[in-house]
């Protein structure tokens, strides 16, 4: 990390009278839902100048600035009460996990009053310039400087309305904080549901995939089309939730974004839940790998990813001659990247313990033609562990059923040469504009994978052969017939319901008679 040197710095003024800290950021432990809402509160001060699809662009850097100013001086405050007052020693860089240059402080952004957009850019720009290896480029390219947009009213009142909140580590733990910037993230989310699939996995699904792979103390983890970093994320709460130790995972957190704005967000999300050490870069995955161990890629013990589904132009041009071998299988169309995700994935697996999961379109497991192939010889490799169908519009941005493939580079004897192949289209909750996979759901197919054996209606154990007879073909209803639920009624309630079908027929006849007789296309005999 780079030092810079750090002087005192003069609290803003208001009336020419110096605030004191208490006044700019009020200390009291900050509760999540109180926090969640207050979030919430400053994307709404945006409402009407900035469309909601930008809403995440403005507030995220400003919760993140806000957040290491907070933390920053109460760094300081430490370093005074641990030198009994040296406050040549409380300005040393090494006090502090990131240098804030004189007058980028959040305090110092609040004194101004005219050109606040100036003054925030420079702020944020000189923060990220001081920290070059760990927060170069983390603001985004937010507009700061657009007036039309962002008028110095609206600026001040977001400030303002920051500034009411403490948000250093005493008042706003990183648990408490990473909660609440998640809550917010999937607010965004609801709110550009449409666009919300670029950048947003329900935190559900992840949970399920990272239950699958089992992350472990010390191993790595990889998420080539990252988004706001979730599943990285769940991967370091699994392994709390099993009782390890999340500092093992330091270093070994790795993802690739293609969005800059969403892949600012991932690292800010990464910094407020905690982590330590990690690598997000921001690039395009299946044209610049970013990852590598020599001249091959690097492999992970886990990789994990929700890629974009069946995205057009993903880069066929620098695929045919591929320096990383990621064609092995074949050469994915030109206009359906989908296989060409699934095998840059399983390129990144390490030998032995390598481990993937992966979201893809139900259109993955049956279409013919060149991934016909692909897929035949990937399960040849006998890699494929299991497919796993999910229910309907669980996904922002598509209405579609989506599947989760799981990869293992050494299966259990028990599992060689065979797939496990569930339906649990069932198992979601329905909603208005999305439906929900909750977490007894999730329970639910994780045992079925878990339990490898047959389910009726659910669940089937079947072999590469069985599969290869089906011409490698893995839609799940040729080998998983869904049960269907018939309920028994009486003669008595049949006769009833036969009746009240006939004379909603007759009614439905008696008015399309009614109108076409207005509209004089029927004479009337």
């Amino acid at each position: 990390m780079a030092h810079t040197k750090t002087k005192k710095r003069q609290e803003p003024k208001k009336n020419g009278v110096a605030k004191t800290p208490q006044e700019i950021s009020p200390v009291g432990e900050v509760a999540v839902g109180g926090l969640e809402s207050h979030l919430w509160e400053a994307a709404n001060i945006l409402r009407g100048p900035v469309d909601a699809a930008d809403f995440k662009t403005y507030v995220f850097p400003l919760l993140f600035f806000k957040r290491i100013s907070d933390v920053y001086d109460e760094e300081y405050t430490n370093a005074l009460d641990e030198s009994g007052g040296d406050e040549e020693y409380a300005r040393f860089p090494q006090n502090y996990r990131f240098q804030i240059p004189e007058n980028c402080h959040w305090s110092d952004v609040r004194a101004i009053a005219t050109n606040v957009g100036q003054a925030l850019q420079k702020a944020t720009r000189g923060i990220e310039k001081a920290n070059p290896e760990t927060l170069y480029g983390i603001f985004g390219d937010a507009q700061w400087t657009n007036k039309d947009r962002l008028p110095d009213s609206l600026l001040r009142d977001l400030i303002e309305h920051f500034s009411r909140i403490n948000l250093g580590n005493k008042s706003a733990q990183s648990d408490i904080l990473g909660q609440s910037y998640e809550y917010l993230i999937k607010k965004f989310a609801d709110l550009t549901n449409k666009k919300a699939g670029e950048f947003y996995t329900p935190r559900t699904v992840v949970r399920l995939m990272v239950n699958i792979l089992d992350p472990r103390e010390g191993e790595s983890i990889y998420d080539p089309a990252c988004g706001t970093g979730g599943m990285l994320l769940e991967a370091i709460h699994h392994v709390l939730k099993k009782q390890g130790d999340d500092r093992t995972l330091w270093g070994k957190l790795f993802g690739q974004e293609k969005n800059l704005t969403t892949s600012a967000i991932a690292r800010m999300n990464l910094f407020l839940h905690g982590a330590a050490d990690f690598q997000i870069v921001r690039g395009d995955t299946l044209r610049q790998p970013a990852f590598f161990s020599g001249d091959n890629l690097a492999t992970f013990d886990c990789v994990i990813a929700n890629p974009p589904f069946s995205l057009e132009k993903w880069g066929d041009e620098v695929w045919a001659n591929d320096p990383y071998g990621r064609n092995f299988a074949g050469m994915p169309p030109a206009k359906n990247g989908d296989y060409a995700w699934v095998q840059h994935m399983i390129k990144s697996m390490a030998p032995g313990s390598g481990r993937m999961a992966v979201v893809l379109p139900h259109g993955a497991l049956f279409r013919m033609g060149k991934e016909g192939e692909m897929r035949t010889k990937i399960l040849q490799m006998d890699i494929l562990d299991a497919v796993i169908g999910l229910g309907p519009n669980l996904f922002y941005g598509t209405g579609l059923a989506a599947c989760i493939l799981v990869f293992r580079q050494r299966k259990t004897k028990e599992r060689r040469k065979k797939v496990l192949i569930v339906n649990a289209s069932r198992e979601y909750k329905t909603g208005r504009a999305q439906n929900e996979l909750l977490p007894e759901h999730v329970e639910h197919i994780y045992e079925w994978y878990r339990g490898f054996k047959d389910v009726e209606g659910i669940a089937r154990v079947v072999t590469l052969d069985d599969i290869s007879a089906n011409e490698n073909n893995l839609n799940i209803p040729r080998y998983v017939e869904a049960k269907t639920e018939q309920k028994t009624i009486s003669v008595k309630e049949a006769t009833k319901c036969l009746q009240e079908s006939a004379q909603a027929a007759f009614k439905s006849e008696e008015k399309l008679i009614e109108i076409l007789l207005r509209e004089g296309l029927l004479v009337k005999k």
